[in-house]
């Protein structure tokens, strides 16, 4: 991996698969609130699936990739686990992002070498205009600019990456610190959320958690599947919430 495109196709491998079938990921971790004065909270787990293909395009070059992919996560009760509906008597919105789709071209992907493995590290500030402004939506809107960070790691033996397949076994972890979310009606309080998880590649969709399936099949069965074809612009909790509640 001495070159951006190199390193970019080991990401490839990792993140997805180069013969562009199926990739699915699964993750869980644990939801915490903070805020000026007050404790740390773990507020909800959570638990989550991404259904991927990578695929090539013209506009790409030779080098780069699109990755389309739609991924569903829900909010958990912190001690039982269980799918939440409510939470303090306001209904949850779960996360239903679709499309969430990348554009790859090559660039040196920061890697360390773990004795064997390697982590691909993606750490991605994000700021821009808030699809909810303030005047629109004072008790969902922390502000009229979006602020996040986003933090992926992706780790895969170097071995495996040194052979020839077009996909290689893979964990993760993801970590993201956020305004608190829409659903939450915290308005412009003071304070978010931090996400914490981990989870891996799997062989096949099948291998989610039953339950989690079930609930996808139940609401969304298309989130079983990957896009089949590129659209934009991603979805986010944010827009979601826009939907489900348009602004008079």
């Amino acid at each position: 991996m001495t070159t951006p495109e190199q390193s970019l196709r080991a990401l490839a491998r990792t993140r997805a698969s180069l013969d562009g079938e199926e990739v699915t990921y699964w993750w869980s971790g644990s939801v915490y609130s903070w805020a000026p004065d007050e404790p740390y909270e773990r507020l909800f787990g959570f638990e989550g699936v991404n259904v991927a293909r990578l695929v090539h395009d013209p506009d790409d070059g030779p080098d780069g990739y699109r990755l389309l992919s739609r991924e569903a996560a829900f909010y958990l009760d912190p001690v039982t686990g269980e799918i939440l509906r409510t939470w303090r008597d306001l209904p949850v919105v779960h996360v239903w992002n679709d499309p969430a789709n990348q554009r790859w071209r090559p660039f040196p992907v920061p890697t360390t070498d773990l004795d064997g493995q390697v982590c691909f590290s993606l750490e991605i500030p994000l700021a821009y205009p808030s699809p909810l402004p303030v005047a629109q939506y004072p008790r969902h809107s922390a502000g009229d600019t979006y602020r996040a960070l986003e933090l992926f790691q992706f780790f895969a033996h170097r071995a495996d990456l040194a052979g020839p397949a077009p996909s290689v076994p893979a964990t993760m972890s993801w970590t993201r610190m956020s305004p608190w979310v829409p659903w939450m009606a915290r308005g412009q309080m003071p304070g978010g959320l931090t996400y914490h998880c981990r989870g891996r590649k799997l062989g096949a969709y099948t291998e989610v958690p039953e339950r989690t399936r079930a609930h996808i099949a139940d609401h969304h069965p298309e989130f079983a599947r990957a896009p089949e074809k590129w659209s934009e612009p991603n979805e986010t909790s944010w827009t979601y919430f826009r939907r489900l509640d348009p602004p008079a």
